[in-house]
C-alpha cells in the first residue's frame, strides 16, 4: 500500500506546518471513508509568568541574617532568566536591597553558567513610603509617612542620609550544580560598618522566559514606580508573608504545545509508541525533543493499517500557546475520514521540556467516539534526553538548548515528579471528536 502527501513542510518545529497526508492504493481500489468526525484539539493550560519562586531567611530567632551570617537559595534556570530577590535594610524606615530587574545574570552569553562573586548587582532601593531617618538600631518605627515612587539610593538618600554600595553591604555568591540549578549564598557583611544592620526574611523569583523575552521582568518591584503587592511589608517590617502569598499566585505551569501528530489507524496497536519500550527512532524523538512531527509521519507512511496523518498547526504561531491573561489558548481542529473500526491516535510535545510529550494511551481512541476524549490522553517522558526542571533547563530545546542523551523505556511522567506539581493533563490539553 502506498501512501499519497497530499501537502508537506519541513521546517524546524515550533515552526512546522500544516500537512496532511492520505492513502490510496495505487489501483484506487480502496474502499471509500464515508464518515467523518471534527477533531479540536486545544491548549486549555492557564498559565502563569513565573517558574520558581520562594522565600528565605536566618536560621535564629527573630529569623533574621545578622552581620557575619549567611542564607542561601536553590534554584533553576535557563539562558536568559534572572534571579530577583527582595530583603529588609532592617534598620531603616522602608530601605531593600534587590538586584536590578530583572535580577542576576546566571549565563554569559554563549550559555556558561556564571559562578562566583555577584554582588555588584545588588543595589538597594527605597520603598517610598516612609521619610528615612538615619540609619541605625535607634531608628524609629513605622515612622513619618510619605508617598514616592521606588528609587534607587546611589551613597545618599533624599533626607541627606549616605550608605555604602549595597554590594559592601551584603556580599551575593553564585554556585552552579549542574543541570541548571544554582545555590545564591547571600552573606551579611555589613559588621562594623556606617551602615551595619540586620537583613530580613525575604522571597525570590524567576520568569518563564519565551521567544527570547521574559514574561515578567520586574516580579518585585518596579522603579519609579509605587510600590505594590506586599513588598511595603518587606521595606517597613521585613515581613515578607503579603509579598510572598502575591508572587504563589503568579508561580506556575506555562507551556506551548507543538503542532499536533492526528494517525488515524486500523489495529490492535498504537502505530508510533508504547510505554516500557524504548523509542523506535522513527520520529517520536523529534516531536518530544523539538516539537517536529514530520519525521514520524513521514515513517507513518509506511505503517500497516495507517489510514492518514495530520500535522495541525496554530495559524500565525503554529504551536497553540496556552492561555496568558485570562485570553483564551491556542486550538486547532481538522475533519477526520475514518471507516468503521478505525482508531485515532495522537501526539504533541510540552513544549518546554527535554523530551516530555502527550499522547492518547494505549490503543488510542475509536474514531466513531463523540465527545470530549481528553481523559485518554497522558504526559509521557520519551527517555532520549536527561531531564530538566520545565521551563529552566539549559539544554531544553525551545529555550535555545541542546538535549542531552539518555537512552531509558518510554514511562509516564510522575506527577508530582522530580522538580515540581502539574496541573492535571485535562487541564492542560483538550481534545473532542464531534
Amino acid at each position: 500500500m502506498k501512501l499519497k502527501k497530499i501537502a508537506t513542510a519541513g521546517i524546524p518545529v515550533l515552526l512546522t506546518a500544516l500537512f496532511t497526508v492520505s492513502c490510496q492504493n495505487d489501483d484506487d481500489t480502496q474502499s471509500i471513508m464515508t464518515q467523518s468526525a471534527m477533531l479540536t484539539v486545544e491548549n486549555v493550560l492557564q498559565s502563569q509568568p513565573l517558574v520558581q519562586s520562594g522565600t528565605f531567611q536566618g536560621d535564629g530567632t527573630p529569623p533574621v541574617v545578622f552581620p557575619g551570617e549567611s542564607v542561601s537559595i536553590s534554584f533553576y534556570a535557563a539562558k536568559g532568566q534572572a534571579l530577583s530577590f527582595a530583603t529588609m535594610y532592617g534598620w531603616s524606615n522602608d530601605l531593600f536591597f534587590a538586584p536590578e530587574n530583572p535580577g542576576i545574570t546566571l549565563y554569559t552569553e554563549d550559555g556558561t553558567p556564571i559562578e562566583g562573586d555577584v554582588s555588584q548587582q545588588i543595589k538597594l532601593w527605597d520603598n517610598g513610603t516612609r521619610v528615612n531617618q538615619a540609619p541605625g538600631p535607634d531608628v524609629e518605627h513605622p515612622g513619618e509617612a510619605t508617598s514616592a515612587n521606588i528609587t534607587e539610593i546611589s551613597g545618599m538618600d533624599a533626607e541627606g542620609n549616605s550608605y555604602l554600595p549595597a554590594s559592601q553591604l551584603v556580599n551575593a555568591s553564585l554556585t552552579y550544580n549542574g543541570n541548571s540549578n544554582f545555590t545564591l549564598t547571600l552573606m551579611n557583611t555589613s559588621g562594623g560598618t556606617q551602615n551595619e544592620t540586620p537583613i530580613s526574611p525575604g522571597v525570590w523569583a524567576i520568569s518563564y522566559i519565551a521567544g527570547g523575552n521574559l514574561l515578567n521582568p520586574a516580579p518585585l518591584y518596579q522603579e519609579g514606580q509605587p510600590t505594590a503587592n506586599g513588598l511595603t511589608d518587606i521595606a517597613e517590617t521585613g515581613d515578607n508573608a503579603p509579598l510572598y502569598e502575591y508572587i504563589q499566585g503568579i508561580t506556575g505551569i506555562f507551556t506551548p504545545l507543538s503542532p499536533i501528530l492526528v494517525v488515524v489507524y486500523n489495529g490492535d496497536e498504537n502505530p508510533f509508541y508504547k510505554t516500557g519500550e524504548n523509542d523506535r527512532g522513527e520520529g517520536l524523538k523529534e516531536i518530544a525533543q523539538k516539537g517536529d512531527a514530520s519525521v514520524l509521519a513521514s515513517a507513518l507512511e509506511n505503517k500497516a493499517g495507517v489510514k492518514s496523518v495530520y500535522i495541525l498547526a496554530q495559524s500565525q504561531t503554529t504551536v497553540l500557546l496556552p492561555s496568558i491573561n485570562g485570553q483564551p489558548g491556542g486550538s486547532v481542529s481538522q475533519e477526520i475520514m475514518y471507516d468503521s473500526g478505525d482508531r485515532i491516535a495522537i501526539a504533541t510535545m510540552y513544549g518546554f521540556s527535554n523530551d516530555w510529550f502527550f499522547a492518547t494511551e494505549g490503543n488510542g481512541v475509536a474514531a466513531s467516539y463523540k465527545g470530549d476524549i481528553s481523559g485518554s490522553i497522558k504526559l509521557y517522558d520519551d527517555g532520549t534526553a536527561l531531564d530538566q526542571y520545565p521551563g529552566a533547563g539549559i539544554t531544553q530545546f525551545n529555550l535555545a538548548g541542546t538535549p542531552l542523551n539518555e537512552s531509558k523505556p518510554i514511562e509516564e511522567v510522575p506527577n508530582p515528579n522530580t522538580y515540581t506539581m502539574l496541573p492535571a493533563v485535562s487541564n492542560i490539553i483538550k481534545a473532542t471528536l464531534n
